[in-house]
């Protein structure tokens, strides 16, 4: 964990934006996988991460705005728990390395918080995300699940992303260590990859470098000879000549912060003309927006640039035609493009989200477009010294879209359907990077990954 200084200052901080009542910040519980005693790899909540900072299960954070007190409420282990796991810290002893000087069993919090509210005092809830916590917190405060949903807090939800949004330098820090393992991670892809290994060879690979460098990976591994379905998990397939593999994928900090980076790459270890024309428009989407990226600048107006740049690429190959600005401006990109540009991270790598996306990416500023591919933008606002988000364009081939758009005549004075067919075959690319806005402009974090033509092929063939 970090010093208590930080904690204390983030709790402060916190205090400062909400008027009154009790803020109630529940950690997770151990999830049973198969039988009860079986549990998956903890995982703690980031927002209890982020403002009390210990990596336990069963603990919760209160914050008691009127009186100025916080608490943690959790229970020390017991002899059973002492056979099967060791001496663990007392709650009391690890609430002070955080600045908590209040703590108590969890049996008290039921009547801690059902005297607040029987005093009609306003307890600030965020949404919750996993099933357990909300019966939990039913039964802490006698109010049902969707009694609990109305009590969802706004004001708390706005100013933890306030908050949050902006890394300080011991994040930064965190953020790169998760860079160095992810350094390692597609490095090593790069080095596997040969036509016959089977792709759960790699992924089970570079899950175990995060496991061995940091906390693990940061989400599902997404590694694939069919990178045109954008979130695939599966890794059954054998690696072919002609094919190319899309890695995406990150790892955990030891407390907890993301990296999240993708790189494509050809099994054959070279790319043939085909593979390399449609990957250096996506190049060039990757390297021209960042340099594009600094304080002031909408993400929408990034993704923009993004889609013009796919956009031209795709009529020079014959692929588009027609004006690029009128095409992009209506969505006709979108068949090749069918995501948004990048997304916040942090503790979380799509970070806040589960706070609701449209109070990470949109403001009163910026809403969010309801056209396809646009409508799935999640960080749309203008960027700020402290974020850190991804940039990771795309251009990908999906048969069955493909045929939709075609049946339609959708964009048909855009889209040249008759040299799609050529296409069919190709899978997607993908190039992502993690990037830190500063105070004049943005720099990529970590060790440069491997991305262009040469460089792939050069590790490759090494």
């Amino acid at each position: 964990m970090f010093d208590r200084e930080i904690y204390n200052k983030r709790r402060e901080d916190l205090r400062k934006q909400l008027d009154s009542g009790i803020i109630v910040l529940p950690g997770n519980f151990e999830s049973s996988m198969n039988y009860p005693d079986n549990t998956y790899r903890f995982r703690q909540d980031s927002n209890f991460l982020y403002f009390f900072g210990l990596d336990h299960t069963g603990y919760v954070g209160v914050m008691d705005l009127d009186e100025g007190k916080d608490y943690i409420f959790g229970d020390d282990v017991d002899m059973n728990d002492i056979i099967w796991m060791g001496n663990q810290p007392s709650v009391l002893e690890q609430a002070e390395k955080v600045g908590v000087e209040n703590t108590a069993p969890v049996s008290q919090l039921e009547g801690f918080l059902k005297e607040a509210l029987g005093k009609n005092r306003t307890l600030h809830l965020l949404p919750f995300y996993r099933g357990d916590n909300i019966l939990f917190m039913s039964k802490m405060t006698g109010k049902t699940p969707e009694e609990l949903e109305k009590m969802i807090s706004l004001s708390l939800i706005k100013a933890v992303v306030n908050l949050r949004s902006y890394k300080g330098e011991e994040e930064i820090r965190e953020i790169e260590y998760a860079m160095d393992i992810a350094y390692e991670m597609h490095t090593t892809v790069m080095r596997m990859v040969r036509p016959g290994i089977l792709e759960r060879e790699l992924a089970g690979t570079i899950e175990g470098i995060a496991a061995a460098k940091g906390s693990g990976i940061s989400f599902p591994v997404i590694l694939t000879i069919n990178g045109q379905t954008l979130h695939n998990h599966y890794h059954g397939n054998v690696l072919e000549k002609g094919r190319m593999v899309v890695t995406d994928a990150g790892a955990e900090s030891l407390l907890h912060y993301a990296s999240d980076i993708t790189r494509t790459i050809p099994v054959s270890g070279r790319f043939d003309q085909r593979q390399k024309d449609i990957y250096e428009i996506v190049l060039k989407a990757n390297t021209e927006t960042i340099k594009a990226a600094r304080p002031g600048i909408t993400n929408k107006n990034l993704h923009l640039m993004a889609s013009r740049i796919i956009a031209n690429g795709l009529k020079e190959v014959g692929l588009m035609r027609g004006d690029i600005d009128q095409a992009v401006s209506l969505g006709a990109n979108a068949l090749f493009f069918p995501h948004g540009l990048g997304h916040m991270m942090g503790l979380d790598v799509h970070d806040m989200e589960g706070l609701g996306e449209d109070y990470v990416g949109y403001n009163d500023e910026v809403h969010r477009s309801k056209q396809f591919g646009m409508a799935f933008l999640r960080l749309a606002k203008k960027l700020e010294p402290g974020f850190v988000f991804t940039i990771e364009p795309g251009i990908y081939f999906i048969p069955a879209l493909i045929e939709q758009w075609r049946r339609e005549k959708k964009f048909a004075e855009f889209i040249n359907y008759d040299k799609l067919d050529t296409f069919l075959d190709f899978g997607g690319i993908r190039i992502e990077d993690d990037v830190l806005v500063k105070e004049d402009d943005a720099v990529v974090l970590g060790r440069p990954i491997p991305k262009t033509v040469e460089e792939i092929e050069t590790i490759m063939n090494a």
